[in-house]
């Protein structure tokens, strides 16, 4: 299957400072019209995968449009000469935008990726069950099945039905990150997998909030 990206970044007369949070709350309240911009229908979250994901790479902004979120992005790229965050304004001096088809899916090559962001793999549910682990090798099976259900459920949300059994693998360390607030586990790393998937996008929890975002670092083919 063929994805259609684009990848928009910018450049202001300072360096941003302001986390993730204040960037996607700026672009959702300037142009609320838009959906993609903050999964938000009147007061009810869209659970579907974002095709509009806010990133931060090497310590600047980068907001990814995936298919119906590229023409997004292409509507408001020259819409804006300043951004605020929080109490900070920024304005722009410098805009670019790349676009891209590129494949996702199912692949005959072994993929490795590696997490630009902290990966969140579990909710209060399993984050329980995953407490109660006591071997290493137990805990890797399930952030393993994890692993799966992530690339099964992206692949949903994107239209696309993998015609075959994932074979995946991982190698990731345990962290702690916050969210309102709120401390949880999360995971830095990387893993190996049967699928190709386009650089800067998210898998787990909050991928539109730059969580899980993976970067492709090498690719082996299987005799």
């Amino acid at each position: 299957m063929k994805l259609k990206t684009l990848e928009m970044t910018f450049k202001s007369t300072k360096e941003f400072k302001e986390n993730i949070l204040c960037t996607r709350g700026f672009f959702a309240t300037k142009f609320n019209e838009y959906v993609q911009l903050h999964n938000h229908i009147t007061d009810k979250l869209v659970y579907s995968y974002p095709t509009i994901q806010y990133k931060v790479v090497k310590n600047k902004p980068l907001i990814l449009g995936i298919n119906e979120g590229v023409d997004v992005l292409k509507e408001i790229f020259d819409d804006f000469d300043t951004v605020r965050l929080g109490e900070t304004k920024y304005e722009i001096i410098e805009r670019s935008m790349t676009i891209k088809k590129q494949e996702f899916g199912l692949s005959d090559r072994i993929h490795f990726y590696e997490f630009l962001t902290p990966w969140l793999p579990l909710n209060q549910e399993n984050h329980e069950k995953f407490m109660q682990i006591k071997s290493r090798d137990g805990q890797k099976e399930m952030l393993r099945r994890i692993l799966t259900g992530n690339l099964l459920s992206m692949s949903k949300g994107l239209g696309y039905t993998v015609p075959d059994k994932i074979k995946c693998d991982i190698d990731v360390q345990v962290t702690k990150s916050e969210y309102k607030d709120v401390k949880f586990l999360s995971f830095y790393g990387g893993f190996m997998a049967n699928f190709c998937i386009p650089d800067y996008m998210g898998i787990g929890k909050s991928p539109a909030m730059g969580r899980g975002t993976v970067q492709k670092i090498r690719v082996y083919r299987e005799n």
